[in-house]
């Protein structure tokens, strides 16, 4: 034996269990949803790692050796216990209850979230949701809330989760007073009436682009939310770009560009690791992931309807 050790996961039992029971790494691959090359690899690393094998190439196929039987034999009870500890959940033998505290701002949560909590709620009765509103990334190490749903390209190091979609940005405005021939060209838009982000919100592209490309005496209206930003435009106080899940759903809106990939931002489902296998965050993150994932054509600002200019 090699002086080489390896730390074995479940993922590996798994693997030489499927191998035994097909006898070959074509139908082993099948078993488990990997491709050949992949199951041929991770057994060479298995058995690397070990330093011994774990089977005898023959012509009939993939035979365990008296190694490989006793790994087989662990996976098989191994497997038996997580089938046992499925039903339990299947049961609700162990429910997830109590209180979640989920932090987010003011337009996520009115133009998105709002109906994808109530969802959770309604599927999930023994958790109680305590929403927390603010532009500022609470200290979720702190327990100021459990999980944040953040609009970022750059989530803290501290946190972890998953990225839900890609906020898309598009420029809008009154469809009334842009008809379908119009020629709305950034050329021909500078001299309109804008809106705009408060300069605190420079950090964002899409208010940058206006401080660079319109005339101050042109941003007629600023705001320090995006929720405002949307009914200033809507208001018809003058053009603005807007996440597109928040326009698009607005009859009286059209947009008067496509989507601009440099504005668009990430949507985060973060949480602080010690709490990643909490059953509650879990769940959660879990309904928000696919809830969110249904929505990604809205969200990404994909639609049949071409933009102008």
């Amino acid at each position: 034996m090699s002086g080489t050790s390896k730390t074995l996961a479940w993922d590996d039992f798994r693997l030489i269990k499927a191998i035994a029971e097909a006898r070959a790494l074509p139908a082993a691959a099948s078993l488990i949803g990997l491709n050949h090359s992949t199951v041929f690899r991770r057994l060479g690393q298995i058995e690397d790692g070990l330093g011994l094998k774990l089977f005898e190439r023959h012509r009939s196929g993939y035979v365990p050796t008296p190694a490989g039987e006793e790994m087989v034999q662990l996976a098989g009870r191994l497997d038996e216990d997580i089938t046992a500890f499925s039903r339990k959940l299947a049961g609700q033998e162990i429910q997830p209850a109590g209180e979640l505290r989920v932090t987010t701002n003011d337009t996520l949560l009115v133009d998105l979230l709002t109906p994808v909590f109530a969802a959770f709620l309604q599927q999930c009765p023994e958790i109680r949701l305590d929403i927390l509103l603010s532009n500022q990334a609470l200290n979720l190490s702190k327990r100021d809330a459990d999980v944040a749903i953040r609009a970022t390209d750059n989530p803290p190091e501290t946190l972890v989760g998953r990225r839900g979609a890609r906020i898309a940005w598009a420029l809008y405005g009154l469809a009334d007073r842009f008809p379908p021939d119009a020629d709305t060209s950034l050329d021909r838009l500078r001299d309109q009436n804008w809106i705009s982000l408060g300069d605190q919100f420079a950090w964002l592209k899409a208010v940058r682009f206006l401080q660079d490309y319109v005339p101050p005496e042109r941003i007629v209206y600023k705001v320090n939310t995006v929720l405002g930003l949307a009914e200033a435009v809507e208001a018809g106080i003058g053009i603005g770009f807007l996440p597109c899940f928040i326009a698009d759903t607005k009859p009286a809106l059209v947009r008067l560009a496509a989507p601009d990939p440099e504005f668009a931002a990430d949507l985060w489902l973060l949480t602080h690791p010690d709490l990643r296998h909490s059953p509650r965050v879990r769940l959660f993150l879990d309904f928000m992931a696919t809830e969110i994932g249904r929505m990604k054509p809205l969200i990404e600002g994909e639609r049949a309807v071409a933009a102008r200019g």
